[in-house]
């Protein structure tokens, strides 16, 4: 899988910005990848080195209009922690 197919988007949630200054970023990336490959893409991509990865399942949330309801779809979001001293440019002017 491509690197750049893997990870589909950054988090930009209150939590996640913040977790910035701690060497956290928060991605939502392609539900069958696994921690190798997301590793691998985020190394690849944003040239820096990756020391621990949580991943989480979000389930979809129920929405409804009037008699209709639906579901939004289930994501998969990769907490990545960096090693010390490393920082991802793209995403520092968040906080």
């Amino acid at each position: 899988m491509n690197p750049h197919d893997v990870i589909l988007r950054p988090v930009l949630s209150e939590k996640a910005v913040v977790a910035i200054d701690t060497g956290k970023y928060a991605f939502y990336v392609h539900p069958s990848a696994n921690r190798t490959q997301i590793k691998d893409a985020i190394e690849t991509v944003f040239e820096v080195e990756v020391k621990k990865i949580n991943l989480q399942t979000v389930r979809g949330k129920e929405k409804r209009m009037g008699r209709t309801r639906g579901l939004t779809a289930r994501r998969k979001k990769a907490i990545v922690t960096l090693a010390a001293g490393q920082r991802i440019a793209q995403l520092e002017g968040l906080t």
